[in-house]
C-alpha cells in the first residue's frame, strides 16, 4: 500500500482528491491537511510515502512545508498539485525538494500515475513544466563552476550519461540514444545520484545546469511528455 497525506485548504477539492485517490486499492489516505504547518505536523507523525501538496495555502505555503519537509522527514516524497505552472512555484518547489510537479487539470489517471510514481522513488513533472524548466535554465547566464569538482567522481561513461539526463532524456531514450540495455542506464543512473548526493534526476537537472556544467544546446525532440526528468 502507498500511504498518502492529501494537504489542501480548499475542503470541497481535498475530498475530491481523496475519493479519486481511494479507488485505487493500492492507495491508503493516512491523513489530511488544510494549511502547510498541519501537512508538516502530520507528515512527520503519519509517516507517509507521498504527500500531496497544494501551493497556496495559509499558515505555511506548499512551497515552505516541502522545504521543511526535506529537512525534518527526508523518506517522505512531496508531489507538488496545483493550478498554477508560473516559473516562482515550478523552481520554488523542485528547489525546496519536491519530487514531482502536476497541474489539477491533470485527468485521473495521470493523478493515480503520479502517486504510483513519485513512492517507487521515481521523479515526475507534467508536459508544460518539463518544457518550462529546460526553457528557463536555457535563458540563464552560465554561473560559476563551483560544483563542477564533484564531476571527478564519474566514470566517463557516467559523465556521458549525466548529460543526457541533465537535458530531460528518460532512461530508455538515452539507452536509444547509447545503444545500451535500459537496465545498464538505470545502473548509470543510481551511480550518478549517488555519487553527486542527488536525491533524485530532478535534484540531477538543477545541479548541471546552475552549476554551468551542460547547457541545452540540443534538448530532448519530440512533443513534451510526461515523463521522468
Amino acid at each position: 500500500m502507498i500511504r498518502v497525506l492529501v494537504a489542501d485548504d480548499d475542503d470541497l477539492m481535498r475530498a475530491g482528491l481523496i475519493e479519486l485517490l481511494t479507488a485505487d486499492p493500492e492507495i491508503d489516505i493516512v491523513g489530511q491537511a488544510a494549511t502547510g504547518r498541519e501537512a508538516i505536523d502530520q507528515a512527520s507523525r503519519l509517516a507517509p510515502d507521498v504527500v500531496l501538496m497544494d501551493v497556496r495555502m495559509p499558515d505555511l505555503d506548499g512551497i515552505s512545508a516541502t522545504r521543511e519537509l526535506s529537512r525534518v522527514a527526508q523518506s517522505v516524497r512531496v508531489l507538488i498539485l496545483t493550478t498554477f505552472e508560473q516559473d516562482d512555484y515550478v523552481f520554488g518547489a523542485l528547489r525546496a525538494g519536491a519530487s514531482g510537479f502536476l497541474l489539477k487539470r491533470a485527468r485521473p489517471e495521470e493523478l493515480i500515475a503520479a502517486v504510483h510514481t513519485i513512492a517507487a522513488g521515481d521523479s515526475l513533472l507534467s508536459p508544460s513544466v518539463t518544457r518550462r524548466v529546460i526553457e528557463r535554465m536555457s535563458q540563464q547566464p552560465t554561473p560559476e563552476l563551483s560544483d563542477q569538482t564533484k564531476l571527478d567522481y564519474l566514470t566517463p561513461r557516467e559523465r556521458e550519461v549525466f548529460s543526457f539526463l541533465a537535458r530531460g532524456l528518460s532512461n530508455r531514450e538515452i539507452a536509444s540514444a547509447l545503444v545500451v540495455e535500459e537496465s545498464t542506464i538505470r545502473s548509470h543512473v543510481k551511480q550518478i545520484l549517488m555519487k553527486l548526493h542527488l536525491r533524485d534526476r530532478i535534484q540531477a537537472v538543477i545541479f548541471a545546469y546552475e552549476s554551468g556544467v551542460t547547457r541545452p544546446a540540443a534538448g530532448p525532440k519530440g512533443p513534451p511528455r510526461q515523463t521522468e526528468v
